[in-house]
Formats: C-alpha cells, sequence, structure tokens
C-alpha cells in the first residue's frame, strides 16, 4: 500500500480510490496545477485533504462556504489532523492566532473565505508560510462566463504571484467546456490540466412535469415518495409560503434560505440532517457543502436561471448510490419569468446612469467630489425617494461597482459587539442586578475575552442557549445593562454600504463597458433559454440534455427519466400484465426491495415503467429502496 493509499485507510477507511480521485492526487503532489471536474458526491475533498497530509507544509483551501468549513474542520479535528478556518463570523485576534499557526507549521490544512484574501494581515503572513499547495473549491465562481461569478476569487491570482512556486488545484462540479478554459486562464496555470469525471448519475432520475397547480403536485409527490427532501423555490418568502402549505397537508417541514440568523440556520439545518424534520424548503443559499448522503428528492417548484444551478442543486439527491429523484414543475408562467430576470438583472444602461444620479443627490455628492466617501445604503428608504423599484437598483449597482465607479456591499451581516464600561473589580461589587442580568453577564465573560480593553463580537444566540432565556430577552437585557452603563452594547444590523472608489462624474460620462454589460447580459440569456429548452423539450433523454450541456456526449440513454419512460410505453395488454406481476408480488403486504420486480416475467423496461406509474398514482410506496402496496 503506497502513502496515499495508507492516509486514505488511515483517516477514511477506504481501501481505495475511485474515479479520478487518484489521478488528481497524483497530479498536485507532482507539482501540476490541475483542474477537476467532479459531479456532486463525487469525492471532491478527498482530492485535496489526502495530499494535504502526504506534502510538507500548510495546504490553503479557498472555499465560499462557511458551512463547509466549520463541518470539514470539525471533522478532520476528530481524526487529530491540524486544520482552521478563516471566515467572516471570528474576531481579529483568533484570525491572527489561526495564521501564526500556520506561519510556525502548525497546521496541515487552512480553510479561508475568498473575501479575506485581500486583507494586509493575510499578504504578510502568507509570505512566510510553507504551502504545500492552493485548492481553490467551487472554482467556477472565478469566470465571468459563468453562472455563480464571485469578483473575490479574481484575488487568487495575486496570491499565485506571492508563491509563484506553489501549485493550484481547482474543484468543480458544474463547467462548460468554455468556463473550464477560463478557469485555467484566470489561474494562471503554468499549462492546461484537466482531470473529468462523467457528470452522469445513474441512481438519478430527472423528472420534469408540468403542472397547473404546483403547490397540489408538489404535495402528491412529496406523499408517494418518501425519504429526506429538499425542495428549491425562488424567493425567501416563498419558501416559508411552501413550507406552511407542506406542513398544513401533514408533511413535516421548515425552511431555510439567507435572510435567517447564523444560529436559526445552524437549527434548522441540523433538525433536517438528523431527520427530525424530513422536508426542507430552500432557495439556493442552501445546500453547498451540506453532506446528507440519502436525499431521496429533489423539488425545484421554481425554475433556476442556469442548467449549471439546476444540475448542482439537483445533484444533491442520492449522493448515496441508491435509487432518486430530481423532478422540476414548470407551468405556462415559467418561461416569461426567466425572461424577466434578465432585464431585472441587467436594466437599460440609461436606468443604470439614473440610478447614478439619484445616489449621488440621495448622499448631497457634487460632481468631482465623493473620492473614497463610503455610506451605509437604505434600498427602501432610497427606492422610496426616487420612485425605483430595489431589484432593479441593486442590479444597477452592482454594474455601476464592476464598472468601478462604486463599490457595492449588499446586505453584510454585522454581528453584536459588547464590552464593558466597568472594570473588573468593579463589575464584581455590583448590586441590585436581577438573576437575568447576572446570568448573562456570567454568560459574556465565561465566553468572551478581551470586553474590558475593546469591542467583542457576540453571538445573542449562543447567549440565549447558555442562559436559558429567549434571544428577544438577551437583547433587552443588554440594552439595559447598556443604559445602566455597566457596558456598550452595539446590537446586531444587516446593512449595505455604497463606497465611492472614483470622484463623481457627470452621469452622461459613465462608460459601461462592453464586457461587464452586454456580453454577460448575452450569456445569460444563452443560459435562460438553455433552461427553458431543457424542460420545454420532451423527446430528448433528460440526462442526454443535461452531459450534452457540459460538453459530455452518451451513446444510450438513461431509461429512467420522463421522457425515457414515455417512450417505453407499449402496448395496454403488456402494461396491464406487468402491473398484475408487480401488485401480486406486493400482494403479501410486506415491503419488498425494489430490485425484486426484476425477476417477473416482463421486460424489465416495462416493468420500470409501470413501477413508476404506479408509484405516480399513489397505488405503490417507494420508501429507501423498498415498495409496498399502498394500505
Amino acid at each position: 500500500m503506497d502513502s496515499f493509499e495508507s492516509i486514505l485507510k488511515k483517516y477514511w477507511g477506504y481501501d481505495s480510490f475511485r474515479g479520478i480521485q487518484r489521478d488528481i492526487i497524483e497530479s498536485i503532489s507532482s507539482g501540476h496545477d490541475t483542474l477537476g471536474l467532479m459531479p456532486t458526491g463525487g469525492g471532491k475533498s478527498v482530492t485535496f485533504q489526502v495530499p494535504a497530509l502526504a506534502m510538507e507544509g500548510v495546504c490553503i483551501v479557498i472555499t465560499p462556504l462557511v458551512a463547509l468549513m466549520k463541518d470539514q474542520v470539525a471533522h478532520l479535528r476528530k481524526q487529530y489532523i491540524t486544520a482552521a478556518a478563516i471566515h467572516s463570523d471570528m474576531q481579529h485576534s483568533d484570525v491572527v492566532r489561526v495564521l501564526e499557526n500556520a506561519v510556525l507549521g502548525g497546521l496541515k490544512i487552512l480553510y479561508i473565505s475568498p473575501e479575506r484574501l485581500s486583507s494586509e494581515l493575510f499578504f504578510a503572513k502568507i509570505r512566510h508560510m510553507k504551502v504545500s499547495f492552493i485548492c481553490v473549491d467551487e472554482a467556477h465562481c472565478i469566470s465571468q462566463w459563468g453562472y455563480d461569478f464571485r469578483p473575490s476569487y479574481l484575488q487568487i491570482a495575486e496570491i499565485r504571484k506571492m508563491v509563484p512556486d506553489v501549485p493550484v488545484l481547482a474543484l468543480t462540479a458544474t463547467a462548460t467546456p468554455e468556463v473550464v478554459d477560463d478557469i485555467q486562464e484566470r489561474l494562471q496555470f503554468k499549462e492546461k490540466n484537466v482531470f473529468r469525471m462523467s457528470f452522469e448519475r445513474k441512481n438519478l432520475a430527472y423528472i420534469v412535469r408540468y403542472a397547473t397547480d404546483k403547490e397540489d403536485q408538489l404535495i402528491h409527490i412529496l406523499k408517494n415518495v418518501k425519504g429526506s427532501a429538499i425542495v428549491y423555490a425562488r424567493s425567501r418568502q416563498r419558501t416559508k409560503d411552501v413550507a406552511d402549505i407542506l406542513n398544513k397537508a401533514g408533511l413535516q417541514a421548515t425552511y431555510f434560505h439567507a435572510g435567517l440568523d447564523g444560529s436559526e440556520k445552524d437549527k434548522r439545518q441540523e433538525e433536517w440532517q438528523s431527520d427530525n424534520v424530513r422536508i426542507i424548503v430552500a432557495t439556493n443559499a442552501f445546500g453547498m457543502g451540506i453532506d446528507k448522503p440519502d436525499v431521496r428528492i429533489v423539488i425545484h417548484i421554481d425554475c433556476p436561471d442556469s442548467i449549471e444551478a439546476y444540475f448542482q442543486e439537483a445533484g444533491r439527491a442520492g449522493r448515496d448510490g441508491n435509487k432518486s429523484y430530481a423532478v422540476l414543475l414548470y407551468n405556462n408562467h415559467d418561461a416569461t419569468k426567466l425572461k424577466k430576470r434578465i432585464t431585472d438583472t441587467f436594466p437599460p444602461k440609461e436606468y443604470v446612469r439614473k440610478v447614478y444620479d439619484c445616489l449621488s443627490y440621495f448622499y448631497q455628492i457634487a460632481v468631482g467630489s465623493g473620492y473614497n466617501a463610503t455610506f451605509e445604503f437604505n434600498p427602501l428608504k432610497f427606492c422610496k425617494a426616487y420612485g425605483l423599484f430595489p431589484i432593479q437598483v441593486e442590479s444597477a449597482l452592482k454594474i455601476l461597482d464592476r464598472a468601478g465607479y462604486i463599490q457595492y456591499s449588499d446586505e453584510q451581516d454585522n454581528q453584536a459587539r459588547v464590552m464593558f464600561t466597568l472594570e473588573r473589580d468593579e463589575l464584581y461589587r455590583l448590586r441590585g442586578n436581577s438573576l437575568e442580568e447576572d446570568s448573562v453577564i456570567v454568560a459574556l465573560l465565561r465566553t468572551y475575552s478581551g470586553m474590558f480593553n475593546d469591542y467583542v463580537y457576540i453571538d445573542e444566540a449562543y447567549l440565549a442557549q447558555e442562559t436559558g432565556l429567549s434571544m428577544p430577552s438577551v437583547y433587552s437585557i443588554l440594552k439595559g445593562l447598556c443604559e445602566k452603563h455597566i457596558l456598550s452594547f452595539i446590537p446586531q444590523k444587516k446593512a449595505s454600504y455604497v463606497k465611492y472608489t472614483q470622484r463623481r462624474e457627470n452621469s452622461e460620462h459613465i462608460s459601461i463597458p462592453y464586457d461587464i454589460y452586454d456580453d454577460l447580459r448575452n450569456r445569460m440569456s444563452k443560459r435562460i433559454d438553455a433552461m427553458i429548452n431543457y424542460f420545454m423539450t420532451d423527446n430528448i433523454c433528460r440526462s442526454s440534455q443535461l452531459l450534452h450541456y457540459f460538453g459530455e456526449e452518451r451513446q444510450d440513454t438513461c431509461g429512467q427519466c420522463d421522457v425515457c419512460l414515455s417512450r417505453k410505453k407499449q402496448s395496454n395488454e403488456d402494461i396491464e400484465i406487468a402491473a398484475e406481476e408487480i401488485l401480486q408480488l406486493l400482494s403479501d403486504c410486506q415491503p419488498h426491495d425494489i430490485k425484486e420486480i426484476y425477476n417477473c416475467e416482463s421486460p424489465i423496461d416495462i416493468l420500470e415503467y409501470v413501477l413508476h406509474d404506479l408509484i405516480s398514482q399513489g397505488r405503490i410506496i417507494h420508501d429507501d429502496g423498498l415498495i409496498s402496496i399502498k394500505s
């Protein structure tokens, strides 16, 4: 057994690698810049964690997924692997401690969010680190031609200049051929080097279903396909509304979106992951980095903007290799709604210039002034003042950001902060506080340090947990202690910010380059056309359509999507015989392994078609690989 396999066996318990894992590991370990294309559930983490342990130095993993960072660091530490993470929830002193540890050789894997790469502190520390290689997770985010471009990823090229001899491993589960080339160019690969794993998911049946009443169809599907489920919805409010509808129908559901506070997100995610709640209704903020292998069905009640987004979200079903379903519900309004997203995301250039003018009036910035000025931005107040709509205004600000006129930070979550205004000895001599006030003070002192010298970020939800009080009570007590001049309390606040990166221009001189407006608009239009074409095409295998989009061709069809199943319809007599055989098999009213239907005499394709039809009718229940007659 070689060193890579021995590490795999020791820490993960596997005897051998699968797919292209070993090829990627050998490539990056040999010092070659490497791009790995692996579908969701393909085992990406092994491709950087194994070589990180085998090579000298620290592996820097760049990922936008804070939940993934925390989860993987916790798992690695349980196995006595030295790992740490740097993200926006941390205090400055903790960031310094982690970076110093990496400089001194105390870490093997360091996770960092792309936004933290541009800090002067990180720039200063990385020069002194022994870096084995840099791993870029969700690498498609570096490409403007991709569906999820993030400007912060462009900082990675700057990091490469500081450690020029360190190879880069880029990993993604969604990339068209054009994006594959762009990733390698933007990450400054010394030579092209791509390893591809087939994106085909043989255990995943892609189903597209027309639904006049989507909510009714959603309930019908979830009642007939058992097991853990994700339902993707377009907006935050819609996740709550759909979850309410499901709960009223007797289906246990919760909802998840980016607007929830951190502790509430963790709580709902844990309820779902531990199967205390069967269904989670979520925006696209949910799912990346969530390792739950037994999701049996993913349903999109609203259509995503792109094939890439759909493929990644649908791919969260069936990561354990067992039969699962990805269902997309659509109706006559969906194509129109998708087309409207193009004009919402790229409003006319004159509208963008109008927003720039209104912004200057709003903050009273004269022509020629305003350079480096930063303002808190209240979108509702701004839109009300000038009769504008929030969605288009936000898009216009992002375009002005890309054009270099402003920096727009969308709804940054500023954590609550506390600093004691009394000295420690004075605090201990205090009398007259309520029991609840004392319990909050004690919880603060036990949990946080440095509060007598400076403001410290706190988590009100954690304090509520520690004291047994509700979050509103903790907030009220902190406000009361502030009024008593025992401490200074700055409440948590979600806020957006606008910073002028140039002096204010006359709007007629505002230049919006082709590559940051027209080109991106055209590419978004093509992605949306591809999405519409996917759900409107009913004569080409769904799996074949998806694979073709990502530059992969298949010679056969999947045999299990809605298109393939419709082709399998034979004579009524053949269908009736197969149905009789299946119902006879299940006549003992006991659960049977789904594979037992293959023992019937009818052809397999007809048996599979009839089985799916009986499940959709609600006559048969499918639950985690077992089928039974509905009682």
